[in-house]
C-alpha cells in the first residue's frame, strides 16, 4: 500500500489510491437480477446523461462550417470560416476542462446525484440557446456555457458508476457507458439528416412561407434542450453511493465529535505524494490522445467535403454526406467500444489503452497517408470510428486511481486538462491550414497517438478482478 497522501492541512491524513477492487465498492453481483435498484438507478442515470452528452457534443460539429458561414456572411469553407469555427469549438473544449474541474469538485462536496442534476440543466439550457445567436461571438459563448455542463457530467458519472456497480463487470460498463454517448450522436446526426432534407424543407414551407433556408442549421440546438426533463427523476430517485456518503459522514461524524472542520481534500493534494505522478501521466496521456481524437473529429469533415469528388455538389448535399458518414464513423465505434472492452478484459486496462492507441495512429496515417477520394476514405473513416472505443476504457479506468473524496476532482482534472491542450490543437490545426493542405495536418495529427500510447505504459496496470494477476 502506498504511503498517505500529505493534505493541506498537516493534521489531516488523505487515503492512499484506492486499488481496483476494494471496500468501498458493493459486493459484486453474479447475475443481472441480482443488482440492487440503486445500482440500476445509478446505471441508468449515467448511460442517459451519456446519451445527452453525446446528443450536444456533436451538434455543432455537424454544422459547424455551414452555420458559421451563414454567421459570418462569407463562403463555406473560407480562411474565415475555417478560423471561426475553430475558436468556437476551442472554446467548447475549454468549457469542457473549467467544467470537469468544477463540477468535479462539486461532485465531491455536494453528492454525485446533485452534481449530476447540475451538469445536466447547464447543457440542455446553453445548447438550447444556441437557436438564438445572432452573431459567431454568441455562438462561442453558447458553446462555451453548454461545455461546462458536459464536461461536470463526465467526471460526476464516472465516479457515479465506479462506487455503484460491480468491480469486475466494469470493462464491459464502460462500453454500455460510451455506447450512451454513440447513439446520442446518431440521434443527432438522424435528427440533422431529416432537418435538412430537401423534402422536410418543402413540406415546412407549406405551413411557413417565410421559413429561412438554413432553418435547419438553429433548429438542432432545440434538440439539447430535452435532457433537462431528466432531471427531475434523478433527484427523486438516484440515491447517493455508499462510498461517497460513508466517507462524508465520516468527515461530519468527526467535527460533531469536537473535532475541527478541515477544509477537504482539494486540487492541490492531486500533486503530493504518490498521487502526484500519477495525475502528471494521467494528464499527458489524455492531452496527447484527446487533442488527436477531438481535432480529427472536428476537421475530418471539413476535409472530406473540400475533395474533388465532392467539390461540385450542393451545400445542402454536402451537409448530407458528412452526416452520413459521421454516422457511420459513430455507430462502428458502438463495435469499438466492446472489442476494447474485451482487450481490456483480458491484458488489463493498461496496455489495452496502449495498443488501441497505436491501431488508431495506423487507421489515420492510412487514410490520409496518400490522397483519396471520398468513397476510398471511408473504409478508413470507419476504421478510425472503431478505434476510438478506447476512450470508452478512460470512464472506468481513471476514478479508481483517486482516493474517495478525490475521485471526481482527480478523475475531472487529468482528463479535462485533455480538453484544454485539445482546444490549442483545433486552433493551431486551423491556423496550419494556411501553410499546408488539409491531408497532411491530419496526417501528422494521427502521429500524436504514439507518444500517447508510449506513456500509457508507464501508468498502472489496473485488471478488473476476473483478470487480476495471481
Amino acid at each position: 500500500m502506498a504511503a498517505p497522501i500529505p493534505a493541506a492541512d498537516p493534521s489531516v491524513v488523505l487515503p492512499s489510491p484506492i486499488p481496483y477492487a476494494n471496500a468501498d465498492i458493493p459486493p459484486d453481483a453474479t447475475r443481472l437480477r441480482d443488482l440492487s435498484p440503486q445500482q440500476w438507478k445509478s446505471g441508468a442515470a449515467a448511460w442517459l446523461g451519456w446519451l445527452f452528452d453525446g446528443l450536444d457534443i456533436h451538434l455543432y460539429t455537424l454544422v459547424a462550417g455551414t452555420f458559421v458561414a451563414a454567421l459570418l456572411a462569407a463562403p463555406p469553407g473560407s480562411a474565415a470560416v475555417n478560423e471561426k469555427s475553430a475558436f468556437i469549438q476551442a472554446g467548447f473544449l475549454v468549457g469542457w476542462a473549467v467544467g470537469g474541474a468544477v463540477f468535479g469538485r462539486l461532485g465531491d462536496l455536494l453528492g454525485r446525484s446533485r452534481a449530476l442534476s447540475l451538469t445536466i440543466l447547464t447543457y440542455a439550457l446553453f445548447t438550447g440557446l444556441s437557436f438564438f445567436v445572432t452573431n459567431w461571438q454568441q455562438l462561442m459563448g453558447c458553446r462555451f456555457l453548454a461545455a461546462l455542463g458536459i464536461g461536470g457530467e463526465w467526471a460526476v458519472g464516472s465516479a457515479l458508476l465506479a462506487e455503484t456497480w460491480p468491480a469486475k463487470w466494469r470493462a464491459w460498463l464502460a462500453a454500455v457507458l460510451q455506447t450512451g454517448v454513440n447513439v446520442g450522436i446518431l440521434i443527432a446526426c438522424v435528427a440533422f439528416y431529416v432537418m435538412a432534407d430537401a423534402r422536410t424543407v418543402g413540406l415546412l414551407r407549406h405551413v411557413i412561407p417565410t421559413l429561412p433556408a438554413d432553418y435547419y442549421l438553429r433548429a438542432v440546438f432545440l434538440i439539447g434542450i430535452v435532457p433537462a426533463g431528466m432531471v427531475f427523476w434523478i433527484r427523486r430517485h438516484v440515491p447517493e453511493p455508499e462510498a461517497w456518503a460513508l466517507a462524508k459522514a465520516a468527515e461530519d461524524g468527526r467535527v460533531a465529535a469536537g473535532g475541527s472542520r478541515v477544509a477537504p481534500p482539494g486540487l492541490a493534494d492531486l500533486f503530493r505524494g504518490p498521487v502526484r505522478r500519477t495525475t502528471l501521466l494521467t494528464a499527458a496521456v489524455c492531452a496527447t490522445s484527446l487533442t488527436g481524437w477531438w481535432a480529427f473529429l472536428f476537421w475530418y469533415v471539413q476535409h472530406l467535403t473540400r475533395l474533388p469528388s465532392v467539390a461540385g455538389w450542393s451545400a445542402a448535399d454536402k451537409d448530407q454526406l458528412k452526416t452520413a458518414v459521421f454516422f457511420l464513423v459513430i455507430g462502428v465505434s458502438v463495435g469499438g467500444n466492446f472489442f476494447a472492452a474485451w482487450v481490456a478484459r483480458r491484458v488489463g486496462y493498461r496496455n489495452a489503452i496502449a495498443g488501441l492507441f497505436v491501431l488508431f495512429a495506423a487507421a489515420i496515417v492510412g487514410a490520409y497517408c496518400v490522397p483519396r477520394t471520398h468513397r476510398e476514405l471511408i473504409p478508413w473513416l470507419a476504421a478510425v470510428g472503431f478505434c476510438s472505443g478506447v476512450f470508452g476504457l478512460f470512464t472506468m479506468y481513471l476514478p479508481p486511481l483517486f482516493p474517495t473524496l478525490l475521485r471526481t476532482t482527480g478523475a475531472g482534472f487529468a482528463f479535462n486538462v485533455g480538453r484544454l491542450v485539445a482546444a490549442a490543437g483545433t486552433v493551431v490545426f486551423a491556423l496550419g491550414l494556411a501553410k499546408v493542405e488539409f491531408r497532411t495536418a491530419l496526417l501528422c495529427d494521427g502521429l500524436l497517438f504514439l507518444p500517447a500510447a508510449a506513456m500509457m505504459l508507464l501508468m498502472p496496470d489496473l485488471r478488473d478482478p476476473t483478470t487480476a494477476r495471481r
